[in-house]
């Protein structure tokens, strides 16, 4: 259970950081004009890295009580 929530905080923290490398991995295949994310999608990708960093940061908290 540690393992996952570490996880969760490792990969939302790069979301937040780098969404550009999230974009490029996930998504760039899939125009053919893949020159850069929109800003909706770093914005999205960035609160999604908030999200998942909070509840990776909630599972560390509910296994240490």
């Amino acid at each position: 259970m540690i393992f996952l929530a570490v996880v969760l905080v490792l990969v939302g923290v790069l979301m937040l950081i780098r969404p550009n490398m999230i974009w490029t991995i996930t998504e760039s295949w899939k125009s053919s004009d893949a020159t850069e994310p929109s800003s909706l999608y770093v914005f999205s990708t960035r609160f999604g890295g908030v999200m998942v960093t909070l509840a990776g940061i909630a599972g560390i908290v509910a296994y240490s009580l």
